[in-house]
């Protein structure tokens, strides 16, 4: 037997305290049931993984009982299993409120097959009966074709984190401990998931857990030693360094260890009830006397085998406690004899015939140990938010509009405009406590510092004298980490709140795998009526590329734009407002809307003006539109189209289109403006897209097309694939070319200057060939004039940086 311990992490227990730690809490009759609940959920676990028929090995186990191909890991599963009985006797004992978050990879099965055990499962698929024929469709339903995933999926009922991609399970947990004051959050830690950045910086989110109004999260570090192939680190640490390591970052940490399984339970259970117990005297504190301090707040570190309870040996080869029992110890049964046995003779190590009655249901003893009703994790409401989710009260966006009496003439911050409606709706709904906004250490750098007239940057920690607007009670989330941002944001959402993720564009790409992970959940649950709508998760990107001259090239990059184009169309939306009310009219439309990921793309910097707020809810609502106050076709036939998405490429193409009014007066231009770039797409590969009908109705159907784009060009090429005759159509976007300079340099180094545009217009029209080598000479020289004017006065030239529209 391995060493078996409970201690404090700051002393080491006596010999005296080590045995009373392991006579434990537990009466000798109710140790036996979770013992032997422990055994059923660890079988199911096996069946699942393993069998497509034969589910309670009422027969001999033969080759055709065993499915042909093996996924899902056993490694991880029974310690995962070991959690979940432990937190059903907490949660029936003291009526806690608990949802469980597996961070560890392929825990599915063990999840699974406890939301199983507790009828849930049943419950939400009720073809997957509580008998024998429901169990053979259980196995027979798990990582199979037209099954579910070997994940804690989205499939899984209780489940918001699904584990598949590692290091974001304390981000979660703490996103959804957030406001919600009697909720705990039991979030158990992988070791080879420790490792993994995001992970790493979620350890601190105790700094802005406020026990007097948020729920708890009780991170379960199970260290099992290793990963796929080699050890993890963090296990081969001694129980010192960890508990120091935990310290730091505002736990105090438990220790449980061993491989004596029953020992192990009265030691969990011990330790369990100290954490909840010092979690409830933390909480009634803070709740009593307010928040002096930041807490130590409990943790548990559990050390068990790795596969425990799987063969001690495979082959001649140690399986238990190894690498080798990662994934699946044996994995050739159905030909290899001895290998069929030994799984045999596993299977039946649990004695699946005093667990499950001759029904194939579980034993009366031992369901009586799951939790009832919504308190059983698997049905715990907070795991299916929408079921919980009050809508935003939210003013009106209208109220908040820059008056626009000529278009391109007034400038100003447009999401300084954002910022003041975000500031309502945080005072319409603190009665709620229901909205939060994330991001990272730039609230005021992105204009959206309104908020802080009433509102405070979260703290739990000393203050200062010389801070600003900072509070333990504040809900705007600042933390130098996107993926923290992105992560809490998730698990607020996804348990029944509502919020905005604003960070610089070219740091989105930090958590974009993250965000696509998110869309894939959201698409997921769109299939599944059980899953109650959840609000949107809304991610706003400023400090673009266009507008980062004073960064440099670091912070110039629009990258997230073409990670969401590849997403599906049912989850995802991708909104270029050009101005102030175009935003308002956009934010407004995103906080209402539900299961999206919206990206909305505008930036901080004082920019014109040009939709007043009837055009701009007009336009927003179409999604594009001609605005013909700019273009020079009087409604007929145009010789060129100019188009554009997104802030300053709507400047450089208005620009172009005033430019070519004085250089070509007599060449016929549509200007047409694109807010929802989905929009874009062919109807049939997007809600949002164009039929070929409303296609030419904007861009006509066979003449050249000028289109200036926030993105990589790549994009709108994409997008517009299917429609009439695209070749037609040449963009100009960012082509990661940027530097520090002045903010018309950066449109001339991209090419995606007013110059470069009308150009590009005087080359695609046929008609103007003759005059063409003249024209373009002309725009060429105010290209040259402009990089040398830059050069000279470190400045754009004043009829450039001052330009606005004049008829």
């Amino acid at each position: 037997m391995l060493k078996f311990d409970v201690q404090h992490s700051s002393a080491v227990r006596t010999t005296e305290e080590r045995e009373a730690a392991a006579a434990g809490p537990l009466p000798p009759t109710l140790l036996d049931q979770m013992q032997r609940y422990w055994q059923a959920a660890n079988y199911l676990t096996l069946a699942q993984i393993y069998l497509r028929d034969n589910p309670l090995l009422r027969e001999p186990l033969r080759p055709e009982h065993v499915k042909p191909r093996l996924l899902g890991h056993w490694g991880t599963s029974p310690g995962l299993n070991l959690v979940y009985v432990h937190l059903n006797r907490l949660i029936r004992e003291r009526d806690a409120d608990v949802i469980y978050l597996a961070g560890p990879g392929h825990g599915g099965p063990a999840l699974v097959g406890n939301a199983y055990l507790e009828g849930t499962y049943s419950e939400v698929y009720p073809e997957v009966t509580r008998d024998a024929a429901g169990l053979r469709l259980l196995c027979r339903r798990f990582s199979t074709p037209g099954g579910i995933p070997s994940h804690v999926s989205v499939q899984t009922p209780g489940s918001i984190h699904e584990g598949g991609e590692l290091g974001y399970v304390l981000a979660h947990a703490f996103g959804a401990a957030f406001d919600a004051p009697d909720l705990i959050v039991a979030a158990v830690v992988g070791d080879g998931e420790a490792e993994c950045g995001p992970l790493a910086g979620a350890w601190r989110s105790t700094a802005f857990l406020n026990p007097a109004r948020d729920g708890a999260v009780l991170p379960i570090l199970h260290l099992n030693g290793y990963k796929i192939s080699g050890p993890a680190v963090i296990a081969r640490d001694s129980d010192a360094d960890i508990a120091a390591f935990l310290q730091g970052n505002g736990y105090d940490a438990r220790f449980v260890e061993g491989d004596d399984p029953r020992h192990v339970h009265q030691a969990f259970a011990a330790t369990l009830d100290w954490c909840y117990d010092r979690i409830r005297g933390i909480q009634r504190d803070a709740r009593a006397g307010g928040v002096t301090g930041r807490p130590r707040w409990p943790a548990i570190v559990l050390r068990t085998p790795k596969g425990w309870t799987g063969p001690k040996e495979v082959d001649g080869q140690p399986a238990e406690g190894t690498f080798r029992s990662h994934q699946v110890p044996m994995a050739d049964i159905r030909t290899n004899p001895a290998h069929l046995a030994q799984l045999e003779s596993w299977m039946r190590s649990y004695r699946p015939d005093a667990l499950f009655d001759r029904d194939g249901t579980l034993v009366p003893d031992l369901a009586a140990l799951a939790p009832r009703g919504d308190r059983r994790m698997s049905a715990n409401p907070r795991a299916n938010g929408g079921t919980v989710l009050v809508d935003l009260d939210l003013p009106d966006f209208r109220d908040y509009a820059i008056a626009v009496d000529r278009p391109a003439v007034v400038r100003r911050e447009s999401t300084r405009q954002l910022g003041k409606l975000l500031r309502d709706v945080f005072v319409r709904n603190a009665g709620a406590a229901n909205f939060r906004l994330f991001c990272p250490d730039e609230t005021n750098s992105n204009r959206l510092g309104d908020v802080f007239e009433v509102e405070n940057r979260c703290f739990v920690g000393p203050g200062l004298d010389v801070d600003d607007h900072l509070s333990a009670d504040g809900r705007v989330m600042e933390v130098l980490s996107e993926h923290l941002c992105e992560g809490w944001l998730e698990g607020y959402t996804l348990t029944g709140r509502h919020g905005l993720f604003a960070t610089y564009e070219a740091f989105a790409m930090v958590s974009a795998s993250m965000t696509v992970q998110h869309t894939k959940w959201l698409q997921e649950a769109r299939n599944l009526p059980w899953r109650a709508p959840v609000a949107s998760l809304n991610i706003l990107l400023t400090s673009t590329c266009w507008r980062n001259d004073h960064n440099g090239f670091s912070h110039q990059g629009p990258g997230l734009i073409d990670v969401m184009l590849s997403k599906r169309g049912s989850v995802t939306r991708i909104y270029l407002p050009p101005d102030a009310n175009c935003l308002l009219s956009v934010a407004d439309h995103c906080l209402r809307s539900r299961d999206y990921v919206n990206l909305i793309v505008i930036d901080k910097q004082p920019q014109l003006q040009f939709l007043d707020m009837a055009a701009a809810i007009e336009h927003c609502a179409n999604g594009a539109s001609i605005w013909h106050w700019a273009g020079t076709d009087d409604g007929g036939e145009p010789d060129v189209v100019l188009g554009s998405a997104g802030d300053i490429p709507t400047l450089e193409t208005l620009a172009a289109a005033w430019y070519l009014r004085r250089l070509v007066p007599d060449l016929r231009v549509r200007v047409v403006n694109v807010v929802d770039l989905m929009r874009l797409f062919p109807a049939r590969h997007h809600p949002h897209g164009m039929t070929e009908a409303q296609f030419v109705d904007l861009f006509t159907a066979d003449k050249p097309v000028v289109f200036a784009f926030h993105g990589y060009q790549r994009a709108i090429h994409e997008i517009v694939h299917g429609h009439p005759d695209v070749d037609r159509i040449h963009v100009r976007g960012f082509n990661e070319q940027g530097t520090t300079t002045t903010p018309f340099q950066m449109v001339v180094l991209n090419e995606m200057s007013r110059f470069h545009l009308a150009a590009e217009a005087i080359r695609r029209v046929p008609r103007l060939r003759d005059r063409a080598p003249g024209l373009l000479a002309e725009c060429d020289a105010r290209i040259a004039e402009a990089n040398a004017y830059a050069r000279e006065h470190f400045e754009d030239q004043p009829e450039i940086r001052d330009w606005v529209w004049s008829d």
